[in-house]
């Protein structure tokens, strides 16, 4: 018999902790896990199927990652309830000071923004320091439905219902909004990702009383909106899908497709000029919750059709850790 040895040069080493920087093919023994990993790559991403929450909500708003999530408020009537999630369960927090759904949320597990809302349209803003929410500057515009990206210091939330759809735009700088330029076209329910200096829009439900949802991509540079050509529209027009990432590497998945039969489950990849389709997720949904991410090759998704309490986490093309069983 062939030994791996004698395949590669080396025995497997054993670790007490996950190399740093392994590469393409590496193997090794996790002692303190006591179990046998490798690196292998993933070419096409994948949805995986996660912890599920304490409370299951529609319309909830998120925060942070897939290894350190923020779900807050949803529900009907509008909920306080927080939780927090560490990778692979999540842990009820302190609550929100004001029940709502379908406000926007963005920032870190540690350091996040819940903005907006119903019941009714609301400006309250609240800022959460990873203990204890704590109300602040409300928007200038009430509205629910809006897109948020950035930080607790430097935000941008754009889009939203007033009634009725809106294309307007505030700036965050920790302690006060300012109303900056307009998007091109108003929409609700809309995907975003970004920064507060470079941001993107799409998606989203349409103008008032015109039928479907919309395709197109609008990309912010701190200072205007510009409409994207036809080629970087989403291949699925949808409302109420979740969304994160950045201006160049995004990703949208879920949402409601207008005259569908139910929840979309499908998921599309933005590499900064294009979408493309990847994967869909296990169960189809809308109005769920999801974190903020860094760029598409991570990203999680809570909550939504259903008040359901599911959670997947979706890992995209690209070199990933496997865990290797005798099954």
């Amino acid at each position: 018999m062939t030994t791996y040895k004698e395949i590669n040069g080396t025995n497997i080493e054993a670790v007490s902790s996950d190399p740093a920087n392994p590469v393409t093919g590496q193997i090794w023994y996790n002692t303190t896990t006591n179990v046998l990993k490798g690196l292998g790559f993933n070419a096409t991403g994948a949805w995986a199927t996660g912890g599920t929450m304490n409370t299951g909500r529609e319309q909830v708003s998120g925060a942070g990652d897939k290894t350190a999530a923020l779900a807050f408020g949803g529900g009907y009537p509008g909920k306080t309830n927080t939780e927090k999630y560490d990778g692979s369960s999540w842990t009820e927090v302190n609550d929100l000071n004001s029940g709502r759904r379908s406000a926007t949320g963005f920032g870190t597990q540690t350091a996040a923004i819940c903005a907006g809302g119903l019941d009714p349209y609301l400006a309250i803003v609240e800022s959460w320091n990873g203990t204890s929410w704590t109300e602040v500057g409300d928007l200038n515009t009430a509205r629910n439905g809006a897109k948020g990206v950035g930080t607790t210091t430097a935000g941008l939330v754009y889009g939203g219902f007033v009634p009725p759809q809106t294309a307007v735009t505030e700036t965050w700088n920790g302690s006060s909004w300012t109303e900056v330029a307009d998007m091109n076209t108003a929409r609700s329910s809309l995907g975003g990702a970004g920064t507060r200096t470079a941001a993107l829009a799409f998606n989203g439900g349409p103008q008032a009383n015109v039928g479907g949802a919309i395709y197109t991509t609008e990309s912010w540079n701190g200072s205007a909106w510009t409409a994207l050509s036809s080629p970087s529209n989403t291949n699925t027009a949808s409302e109420g899908a979740g969304s994160s990432g950045s201006q160049t590497s995004a990703i949208t998945f879920g949402g409601s497709i207008y005259a569908s039969s139910g929840p979309a489950a499908r998921t599309e990849l933005w590499n900064g000029s294009a979408w493309s389709e990847t994967t869909d997720l296990n169960t189809g949904r809308s109005t769920l919750g999801n974190g903020s991410g860094g760029n598409n090759t991570s990203a999680i998704g809570f909550g939504g059709s259903s008040n359901t309490t599911a959670t997947e986490e979706w890992t995209g093309p690209g070199p990933v850790v496997q865990t290797f069983t005798d099954s």
